[in-house]
């Protein structure tokens, strides 16, 4: 894994600079996306894939799909964006219009997605992925791919799951711990998918400082750490056993003081031989089987809510996984279903 950002305690600045500032839009890598779409090549055969939240024209998900479009099979791409009509990636969106591009394949066999084979549209409206423009687009696709804004996360996924679409987005760890995705992932609606490369990825984005170490620094980009990809399609990573190979003790795992619940510090620590509930970092979701583990909540961060926590909550105020008074952080409460009568 890369060495963490330095200073650590600023490793995610850029992160929260821009969710309060609405200005997060970190373009990825083509790198990135490739490696991540390579384990889905099977869903897009005769699909419609849209991404609506890219400017078509400097896209790395519009070129990865323009350039792979026969390879996938793929029937029609479809991108948007919000507002941008200049070339220059950061124009900050100040333009009164936006664009969405068509693109169904290669035409004249130089297999080139050439500016006469793609069909260019101006919208009526900014392109927000919320207008009545945008919905309409969505109800015509298949697939979602892009990288949203991470300070409208819940209200993308939302949209998502109430056009009933299948997607594969770019997101923080952190969301994990949102009511709403967290639901989703409980019901087994959204999953993790294969991730960025050591936990962490480089977005184009000259906007913020980058706080990268210089072994780990990428002209022109900035590094994020803890983001992930979502997922609601099958991939074969989601039905691999977690090995185990250790064995519960109470020395080793302490019980909760509020939670009839023992604590693992990490994944790979999971006791094999263990059938009650536990504790497992939110970490652990990156190795989830659903066969192999039932989720029943995650510990709350403030007041109990049964809907969120799953189990019942023995003390009086606070709801957070204590330990001799000390918060352990945030947990997922799982089961070993392989261990059940």
């Amino acid at each position: 894994m890369p060495k963490e950002n330095k200073p650590k305690k600023d490793s995610n600045k850029n992160l929260h600079n821009a969710k309060k500032g609405k200005n997060d839009e970190f373009y990825t890598q083509l790198e990135d996306i490739g490696r991540e779409l390579n384990h889905y090549k099977e869903h897009f055969k005769n699909k419609v894939v849209y991404c609506n939240c890219d400017d078509p024209r400097v896209s790395n998900f519009f070129h990865y799909f323009s350039y792979n479009f026969e390879k996938l099979r793929l029937k029609k791409l479809i991108t948007t964006c919000y507002k941008n009509q200049s070339r220059d990636l950061f124009s900050n969106n100040q333009s009164d219009k936006a664009i969405w591009l068509e693109y169904a394949g290669d035409k004249n066999n130089d297999k080139v997605p050439n500016p006469e084979e793609i069909g260019v549209h101006e919208l009526q409206g900014d392109g927000d992925f919320r207008s009545k423009e945008g919905i309409e687009l969505l109800k015509k696709a298949d697939i979602i791919v892009t990288n949203p804004p991470f300070s409208l996360f819940r209200e993308y996924v939302a949209q998502l799951v109430e056009y009933d679409k299948k997607f594969i987005i770019v997101g923080h760890q952190n969301a994990i711990t949102y009511k709403e995705i967290f639901k989703l992932i409980k019901e087994n609606k959204l999953w993790l998918g294969y991730g960025f490369k050591g936990g962490a990825g480089h977005f184009i984005n000259t906007k913020y400082e980058d706080y990268a170490t210089a072994s780990d620094h990428k002209e022109g980009m900035i590094r994020v750490s803890g983001v992930v990809w979502f997922t609601n399609l099958e991939i074969k990573k989601r039905h691999e056993d977690l090995m185990l190979y250790k064995s519960y003790t109470p020395e080793e795992y302490p019980s909760y003081d509020n939670y009839d619940a023992i604590n693992v510090n990490k994944t790979k620590d999971i006791p094999s031989d263990f059938d009650c509930v536990m504790g497992v970092p939110i970490t652990f979701l990156d190795k989830y089987n659903p066969k192999q583990f039932e989720i029943l909540g995650m510990s709350a961060s403030a007041g109990y809510s049964e809907d969120v926590v799953g189990i019942p909550f023995l003390g009086n105020k606070d709801a957070r996984p204590l330990i001799n008074g000390k918060n352990t952080y945030a947990r997922v409460f799982i089961k070993n279903r392989k261990l059940e009568v």
